[in-house]
């Protein structure tokens, strides 16, 4: 969950340099940090949306899978 939602931000994803030179073409100032500025509102918006969807999961107490529940007990 956490992971998904910061790799558009980390500059180890593997296709980040591919997204800079494609970004550069359009406008020729763009660097890793503006890049990363530029996506950290979607970021955010990510997380706060699995958050949800995984409190709701939660809530409705539906199955991770067959036989594996959410919480062993």
């Amino acid at each position: 969950m956490a992971d998904s939602s910061t790799n558009i931000i980390s500059p180890l994803m593997t296709y980040f340099a591919i997204i800079i030179a494609f970004a550069q073409k359009y406008d020729k100032k763009m660097g890793i940090g503006t890049l990363v500025s530029t996506m950290i509102p979607y970021s955010m918006f990510f997380l706060i949306g699995w958050t949800l969807m995984l409190i709701v999961w939660m809530l409705l107490g539906i199955e991770l899978g067959p036989g594996a529940p959410i919480m062993y007990e």
